[in-house]
């Protein structure tokens, strides 16, 4: 479904490539984890699946292909055409991402009235409603009405994925949308996660530099080293079983009760 084919990406001014040589494939269905500590260059590689790198600052080359369809070297207005309806983004921290000035329910509902302008706004909110009901979020109607600093930090992550869904995208890229939440509620958003790909068949990128969250929610790992992948393969082997020295050093450093890894 995803083809990324040596890609390389180097900002203006810097000596050295923040993505170097990379290639990943994700598949129908499939939630894949990339995972690396900071600086790794994971972002740089989602932004670049979006087209939400700024071009005109960066040197691009390879290929990355979304159904066949070229993403790296496509024209802005196609780029557009994609965003929301076959490629959907949660970032990180959903207050930065999310309009303050603008309720939730017409952050949701934007999408509808780039890709599908033909429906009304009766259709509009009812289609969020159905989103935010979704990603479990409770009384849709009073959170569509609200502010987002007015909900919580869950609650936020929430509707930033209900933005993402409603037009049921093809492939959903998420850049670490866990890490500002604590235990309780990330636990209930990989939950959530792990509901909508079962029950829509959304292949997903999942982004992090915990692992133990990765290891809960992905079927594959990729890890990354310096703009490089490292290691690829079935999360279970990669975890039991590393062997690139930089994947060693990242899962001995997870913290275990007792100091030991368990299966």
């Amino acid at each position: 479904m995803l083809v990324i084919d040596d890609l390389h990406v180097q900002f203006n001014g810097s000596d050295r490539e923040a993505v170097s040589g990379v290639s990943l494939t994700i598949n129908d269905g499939e939630i894949v984890g990339l995972v690396g500590e900071s600086g790794s260059g994971k972002t740089v590689t989602a932004m670049s699946i979006a087209g939400l790198l700024p071009r005109k600052k960066c040197r691009l080359s390879g290929s990355i292909l979304l159904d066949g369809q070229d993403l790296l070297h496509a024209e802005r207005s196609a780029l557009r055409l994609l965003h929301g309806k076959k490629i959907g983004v949660v970032f990180q921290d959903p207050m930065s991402a999310m309009d303050p000035l603008m309720k939730v329910g017409r952050q949701v509902s934007e999408v509808l009235r780039i890709h599908e302008p033909d429906i009304t706004k009766e259709e509009r909110k009812k289609l969020a409603l159905q989103a935010l009901s979704e990603v479990e979020l409770p009384e849709p109607e009073v959170i569509f009405n609200k502010y987002p600093h007015e909900l919580s930090g869950g609650q936020q992550q929430r509707a930033m994925i209900a933005s993402a869904i409603i037009i049921k995208p093809t492939l959903l890229l998420l850049d670490e949308p866990t890490t500002a939440l604590d235990v309780t509620i990330q636990a209930q958003i990989l939950e959530l996660l792990k509901k909508l790909n079962r029950e829509t068949g959304i292949s997903m990128l999942f982004i992090s530099h915990n692992l133990n969250v990765v290891r809960k929610l992905c079927s594959r790992v990729a890890v990354m080293q310096r703009g490089r992948i490292v290691e690829n393969g079935e999360t279970n082997e990669v975890f039991f079983n590393p062997q690139h020295p930089y994947t060693k050093n990242l899962i001995d450093s997870i913290p275990t009760r007792g100091g030991k890894q368990t299966k």
